[in-house]
């Protein structure tokens, strides 16, 4: 029988990956492919950035996996991005703070601003236009909710939408803050129209807070618009007598809550439907009723920009018309009748008939037309009243008070003063 010849065992094939050819760096050469390894080895938060470094400059989608090719040039930008991006992940909270620090500054500069005189109430008018513009191609551009989320993905629309939103939060704080000395000096704490006042202070402070800007005005529509409605008739009611002057409060009052019902209806209605008779109609009505609240609710809105500046009463008068003493209490046997003085700031003019009205214990006693006073201080008027004393009832003691009011019954200021035994 033939004999098999040996034949030698097969010899393993070098099937080692052949390393790649390094550079003078001892590093690949810019564009050699690297395996998975690197970024499977790589952090989780690493690898985040790397699926958004691969996503800069895309359009719009879903994010990508982690790039299975990414070459080392690649891998040390993600890992600086990385950097950069946890260390606004762990500082981030403090930044915002920083950033709610420097709104409150700018907003008290805004009051500053705003307190040197009511001339510049006329600016007003040009951030009202930049708020509505602002918010209607806000809320049109990248819509509201969730779907904001799909329209703000790559590095051009982020930075559109931070752009718009910075505008919109300084817009919202600059006429917030500008408002705030205004409807303080006009509104009275001790009455219904202080309301007014801390809604609007309330406002200007969570203007500053980026949390609630952010995920809330900024997100829906619904809130944004209210807000800016509340702060357009604000704005409007204060601004209306300085391109008007001498104009009536009641009608300013109407006039700026039609305008901004107006306004309202036209950042969630096109103009072309305004055209439609059905929707027009609508437009009328909520014009209306925005006039019939604006009337019903006429008390709890401070008078502006009137102010009392000061006010003193007391029992008797000297020749030339003024008080022979300022008093805030006094002893019930040295009341026979009582004078009140008030001045009365109008940088708007003079369009309403100011009245006093005498209150005991917050019970009207007397009601009527002030006389004008000689010598007030420039850019006001000075008001004198007298409480006669068969007006004054048999048991005088407890507080009285005189309050300033419009002949549409807005309280523009009080006098206050203790009747004691």
């Amino acid at each position: 029988m033939a004999e098999t010849p040996h034949e030698p065992p097969p010899q393993p094939s070098d099937t080692s990956p052949t390393p790649p050819t390094l550079g003078p760096t001892g590093t690949p050469p810019t564009g050699t492919p690297i395996a998975a390894a690197p970024t499977e080895s790589l952090s989780p938060e690493l690898q985040v950035a790397a699926a958004e470094l691969a996503q800069v400059g895309e359009d719009a989608g879903e994010v990508a996996d982690v790039p299975k090719d990414m070459s080392a040039g690649d891998i040390a930008t993600v890992k600086r991005f990385a950097k950069i991006r946890g260390f606004f992940a762990k500082h981030g909270h403090l930044l915002w703070w920083l950033h709610s620090a420097y709104a409150m500054t700018f907003g008290a500069f805004v009051m500053m601003y705003a307190a040197e005189g009511y001339d510049r109430a006329r600016w007003m008018v040009v951030l009202l236009c930049a708020g509505w513009l602002v918010i209607v191609m806000f809320f049109r551009h990248f819509g509201q909710g969730r779907g904001q989320k799909d329209k703000v993905t790559d590095a051009k629309s982020k930075l559109r939408f931070y752009v718009m939103t910075t505008a919109l939060k300084n817009l919202y704080q600059s006429m917030l803050f500008f408002l705030v000395p205004f409807y303080w000096k006009a509104a009275t704490l001790d009455a219904d129209n202080r309301f007014f006042l801390y809604l609007l202070g309330l406002l200007a402070l969570l203007s500053t807070v980026d949390v609630v800007f952010d995920q809330v005005l900024m997100r829906y529509k619904a809130p944004a618009s209210v807000v800016y409605l509340f702060i357009l008739f604000a704005c409007l009611n204060l601004v209306l007598p300085a391109i008007f002057p001498d104009t009536r409060t009641l009608i300013t009052l109407l006039a700026a809550a039609a305008l901004a019902t107006l306004v309202f209806f036209t950042m969630h209605v096109p103009f072309k439907n305004l055209l439609r008779p059905p929707w027009f109609l609508a437009l009328l009505a909520s014009v209306g009723a925005a006039m019939f609240l604006a009337y019903a609710g006429r008390r709890g809105i401070p008078p502006v920009p009137m102010y009392v500046s000061v006010g003193a009463v007391g029992p008797t008068l000297l020749p030339d018309g003024r008080l022979s003493m300022h008093v805030s209490a006094l002893h019930e046997s040295l009341i026979q009748e009582m004078h009140a003085l008030t001045d009365v700031v109008t940088p708007g003019g003079r369009g309403d008939n100011l009245l006093h009205v005498w209150r005991h214990r917050g019970l009207e006693v007397q009601r009527g037309a002030s006389e004008p006073a000689v010598d007030p201080p420039p850019g006001s008027v000075r008001l004198r009243s007298t409480l006669r004393s068969f007006h004054i009832p048999s048991d005088r003691t407890g507080p009285w008070s005189i309050d300033v009011v419009t002949e549409d019954d807005q309280l523009v200021g009080r006098v206050e003063f203790e009747v004691i035994q």
